[in-house]
């Protein structure tokens, strides 16, 4: 069997995993790069076996279509939005996943709350210089935070926020007053959550009826010094509202994990926008997270190439 791992973007799932009872009798070829297009349906043509990172390659129909020779897929999480489900079982393909664990990237929000609450960028920045104190920060202890999507993520980042003394509300489409109580959290309405909330950061799973949910209208309810934090996917927000308001200083500051495209293009407008702290889509790349999602990979390989697959994904 020919077997590709791709996007394996920092180049580092082979110290992740043993794969050497794989490699023993199979061909198992790494990629760091990212493709798309003809080069991708090029390289991939040859492969029997993909294991994907989720979301970081899209495979629609379309692309489905072109790799005949494909016969299995094994994807890190138990959810990949990047993947067309029913395309793969229309075609008999079966697709594993990975456990995940998910606390990391609510760690990830949590810093970005402290990192933009005290300045550290711009007073790390004045210290890599020649320069000292330049920005004064505030206290997390007292502040409101307000979390958008009260699900496992945003209630671990709701626990996590009340050890620093935060007061924590949330607010999103479908949730109640009574989930919030059982969370220990305070429930705003829309126009509420947005106006009073010192940081806002978001947790909802991506959808058409939450797409562009923090837009113009979300953004001039928020506070002149509030800070906005996505640690959840890049489309939740308009991008050029936010970029708009980032500008003009109608709100303080932001911080960004997720991307509407991902890698970020050299040249998108976000790279040069004032007040915005970016980092690219790390909020689940740690090492206990990667040896998780590569250690199951090849335990999901060796169970296909068993014949037995395990944790299979449906559409």
């Amino acid at each position: 069997m020919k077997i590709a791992v791709i996007d394996d973007w920092q180049n580092n799932a082979r110290s992740f995993a043993d794969w050497s009872r794989v490699e023993a009798s199979h061909q198992l070829d790494f990629y760091a790069d990212h493709l798309t297009g003809a080069a991708l349906i090029e390289r991939l043509a040859p492969y029997d076996i993909l294991c994907v990172m989720r979301e970081r390659t899209l495979f629609s129909e379309d692309v489905i279509a072109q790799l005949p020779a494909l016969k299995a897929v094994i994807t890190s999480g138990m959810r990949n939005a990047g993947l067309d489900l029913a395309a793969f079982s229309a075609r008999n393909i079966p697709v594993s996943g990975t456990e995940s664990p998910g606390h990391a990237t609510a760690e990830l929000a949590m810093i970005f709350i402290g990192m933009l609450a005290r300045q550290t960028v711009a007073n790390a920045n004045s210290m890599s210089g020649t320069g000292w104190q330049v920005a004064t920060g505030r206290d997390l202890r007292g502040a409101t935070l307000g979390i958008l999507g009260l699900g496992r993520l945003g209630s671990q980042l709701a626990e996590m926020a009340k050890v620093f003394g935060m007061n924590v509300q949330a607010w999103s489409q479908n949730l109640t007053a009574e989930t919030c109580a059982e969370q220990g959290v305070a429930y705003a309405d829309k126009e509420q959550f947005f106006a009073t909330s010192d940081f806002i950061s978001l947790h909802l799973k991506l959808s058409p009826r939450v797409t562009g949910i923090v837009g113009a209208a979300e953004l001039s309810l928020m506070k002149s010094d509030a800070y906005l934090v996505n640690t959840s996917r890049g489309p939740l927000i308009d991008v050029p509202a936010l970029c708009d308001a980032l500008r003009v200083g109608q709100i303080a500051g932001a911080a960004i994990d997720v991307f509407d495209v991902e890698p970020l293009p050299a040249d998108d407008v976000m790279r040069k926008t004032p007040n915005l702290l970016m980092t690219p889509h790390v909020g689940y790349a740690t090492r206990e997270t990667m040896s998780i999602f590569y250690g199951q990979t090849c335990e999901s390989l060796e169970a296909y190439l068993a014949g037995s697959p395990i944790r299979l994904l449906s559409a």
